[in-house]
């Protein structure tokens, strides 16, 4: 096919869609099932409806091919594990009794039953449930999610692509399961696993698809020969077969490096890869492979991942010279849109003019549509569009709102020394010891405590106007003062405020920075049924006056014991927002550890001795590629220091960290010169303690003993065994006892519960101690 008519067969897709709903229908749905308040037909149809509603907004805005198979009750990965028939042992029973039900234990646990564990899913911050496998795995193929959604799609006239999880992808995000040996490589199930994949792709091609999507996300990571050579068998075989359909397989958040070549060569149909986190290098590998004869190529040029408007001249450029490299190349963005809010039209409290610089998933799905018009019929089809996007980037780049002055002039001023303590830290820990005086084992919580009925319908009713400000701070004081006498009877020894003012631990404070804009309808969904709203950056930052003095010392003022200042990194406010994209990350970063430094600054001068400075996206934003590792870890734990290094020796600085993969950044976690770190470790069996051990971690840290992500109560028995498995790792003067994260998601009865058996947990491991 020529360079014209590849134009002029370009198609516009997409990889995925917000599954929750206008107005998160889907959580409100799955938590009334959960409650009892909603039976499984009527979540059923929620879950229909959604979809249908999806693929039809999608279908009207002009996308040509929907995809299915993308909407999930929890997890895709989840769906997959249960498409492929790898259920743990422990849910095997659940899952045969009740499909839905066994689903939900997988996902969340059951008092008898240990939920799959959860991590990050890439560099994003979505989580997604962890595949457990062994030497005996046995897989079966169970189609029927993915053949029923392929069904409803195709009800309503659509044309429709099934997307899976790749075979590839799947394995390399897997685990050993409880009890296998911990070096054992589930990639070499792939032989086991390829059957399975070819009979679901033979009952889609039955049910009437034309194409399957298999994403391989893994794949645009640094691979070892024997991993790229899998794929390779991978491909191989399922391409080889003929009872399929044609197969797309996709990359995305990445450049895709050597797996390029190998899946230039395997006898599949077609490549999705993402042109906008490495457009040059895929730019570069694809013409250096011949490019795709033969084949179709969809062009992600579309960022999936952030919400600014795309620069439509740009990627048509890059449109253009992706012509002539296979024969057919159609438009998409750049990954799933499960990563960015559904509407920005939604939206009444942002400016109009700045509104025009944001693009959530409906107007990303115009801005495919547009460009894939623009690559088909020329420039002329799309002048008025090309004119407007201009007018917008010049009115965003030219905007007061991006450039403060006195904001750049404290940055260009910032010297190496403003990040580092002014005393190593032995001399810093016995100066916290004779202040603190805490005992063996301190327990403590990570910050937040649960947010009550009463405390969300005050915060309602003062968005409302139903109440004032002082009533509303009234209702935080009663949260406060209950949250500390509860800590105080159940015997911890580092308390928390519970942070009933805030609504996210992001958002509280970037609605007290100048620089971010707050969304009221732009949700994203985090993991399961929770959902937040990231903030956006669009702006240089500042801090214009204190936003948690108040509260900490408020709570203070009510004990004894020492109350931690409770602050998120850096580092998170980045990753947990919408960045700017018009700057490096790392100029953004030093901005925020400026504003955040004169928040601690101003807790230790008002008397908080303990504070906490969350940093749980570390890892999560740790590029894919290692080459990229240094840069980034270089400014990240920079910006951390800068943040925390202005206190006094006797002035104790924690960091939070859960859920992801911290053996990759031990090194970086010690470079941060945090006092105490505390981190997620309850479902993976305290591996965490084992790799700081293993990297001879010199400081305090606090591996979680309570998981606090499932409804379970785990046992004071349950929490001790976690507790002595740390010990086997960490010496017990620089050992904490704390759950894996903070406890807003959870509710009353079962905080005070495991809570309880936390503090008894201690107790008994002190006395055995004492007593060895």
């Amino acid at each position: 096919m020529t360079a014209k008519s590849a134009a002029a067969a370009a198609r516009a897709t997409v990889y995925g869609y917000p599954r929750q709903g206008q107005g998160r229908e889907l959580k409100k749905a799955i938590e009334g099932y959960w409650k009892g308040r909603v039976d499984a037909d009527a979540l059923r149809a929620t879950a229909t409806e959604l979809r249908r509603t999806n693929w039809r907004q999608l279908a009207e805005a002009g996308i040509h091919e929907v995809p299915t198979g993308d909407f999930s009750y929890y997890d895709h990965v989840l769906d997959t594990s249960v498409m492929v028939g790898a259920i743990p042992e422990r849910h095997r029973a659940a899952v045969e009794a009740d499909a839905l039900d066994g689903y939900f234990a997988m996902a969340r646990g059951t008092q008898d039953a240990a939920p799959l564990e959860m991590t990050k899913w890439f560099d994003t911050n979505y989580h997604y449930l962890v595949p457990e496998l062994g030497p005996d795995s046995v897989f079966t193929a169970d189609s029927t999610q993915q053949v029923a959604a392929l069904g409803q799609a195709l009800a309503l006239g659509l044309t429709a692509r099934p997307v899976l999880v790749g075979p590839v992808t799947y394995l390399l995000l897997a685990k050993p399961a409880p009890g296998v040996a911990a070096d054992f490589d589930p990639l070499t199930l792939l032989d086991r696993l390829l059957p399975v994949y070819a009979q679901v792709l033979t009952d889609l091609r039955t049910a009437g698809a034309e194409w399957v999507q298999l994403d391989e996300p893994a794949l645009v990571q640094d691979r070892t020969p024997a991993e790229l050579n899998a794929a390779a068998r991978a491909y191989r075989d399922l391409g080889g077969r003929t009872d399929r359909p044609k197969l797309l397989v996709a990359s995305y958040f990445d450049r895709l490096g050597d797996a390029l070549p190998v899946l230039a060569k395997a006898p599949v149909e077609g490549l999705a890869l993402d042109f906008t986190e490495a457009a040059a290098a895929n730019l570069d590998a694809l013409a250096a492979v011949g490019g795709l004869p033969g084949k179709r190529l969809v062009a992600g040029v579309v960022n999936g991942r952030n919400i600014w408007v795309n620069d439509l001249e740009k990627a048509l450029a890059t449109l253009g010279t992706l012509l002539g490299l296979a024969d057919r190349v159609d438009v998409a963005a750049s990954c799933s849109l499960l990563h960015v809010p559904l509407d920005a039209t939604a939206e009444r409290d942002i400016e109009p003019q700045i509104l025009r610089w944001l693009a959530f998933a409906r107007q990303k799905t115009a801005e495919i549509v547009t460009l894939a018009k623009g690559l088909g019929g020329g420039t002329d089809t799309i002048a008025a569009e090309l004119a407007a996007n201009r007018a917008d980037l010049a009115s965003r780049a030219g905007s007061a709102l991006t450039h403060d002055p006195a904001v750049r002039a404290r940055t260009a001023a910032v010297t190496a020394t403003d990040g580092r303590r002014s005393q190593p830290y032995p001399e810093r820990a016995a100066a916290q010891r004779a202040h603190l005086r805490l005992p063996l084992l301190p327990t403590t919580t990570i910050g937040s405590f649960p947010q009550t009925t009463e405390l969300r319908t005050a915060r309602a009713d003062l968005r409302a106007g139903r109440i004032d400000s002082a009533g509303y701070e009234e209702r935080i004081r009663a949260e406060i003062g209950e949250v500390i006498s509860f800590q105080e009877k159940t015997g911890l020894d580092v308390l928390v405020h519970g942070e009933a003012e805030r609504n996210d631990m992001v958002q509280y404070f970037a609605e007290q920075l100048t620089g971010y804009l707050a969304t009221q309808h732009g949700w994203v969904q985090s993991y399961g049924t929770r959902y937040v709203r990231p903030p956006i950056l669009a702006g240089d930052i500042s801090r214009p006056e204190a936003m948690t003095v108040r509260w900490t010392t408020y709570a203070q003022s009510l004990t004894a014991k020492p109350v931690k200042g409770m602050l998120t990194g850096p580092v998170t406010m980045l990753a947990w927002s919408f960045v700017r994209d018009d700057q490096p990350l790392a100029d953004t970063a030093q901005q925020v550890a400026l504003a955040l430094r004169d928040e601690v600054n101003d807790l230790e001068a008002a008397g908080t001795s303990v504070i906490q400075v969350d940093e749980p996206a570390l890892r999560e934003t740790l590029p894919l590629r290692a080459c990229d590792h240094p840069e980034y870890l270089a400014w990240a734990t920079e910006a951390f220091r800068l943040t925390t290094a202005g206190v006094r020796p006797d002035t104790q600085i924690h960091t939070h960290m859960c859920y992801a993969e911290f053996g990759d950044i031990v090194q970086a976690i010690d470079d941060l010169d945090a006092d105490v770190i505390s981190l997620e470790a309850a479902r993976s069996h305290m591996q965490v303690a084992r790799e700081l051990a293993g990297h001879g971690y010199p400081r305090e840290a606090g591996p979680g003993v309570y998981d606090i992500h499932s409804p379970r109560v785990p046992g004071a028995d349950e929490a001790a065994a976690l507790l002595r498995r740390g010990l086997e790792a960490i010496p017990a003067e620089r050992l904490w006892v704390n759950p894996d994260c903070g406890l807003k998601t959870r509710a009353w009865p079962e905080t005070r519960a495991s809570l309880e058996n936390l503090v008894t947990a201690a107790r008994t491991v002190r006395t055995e101690l004492s007593a060895s």
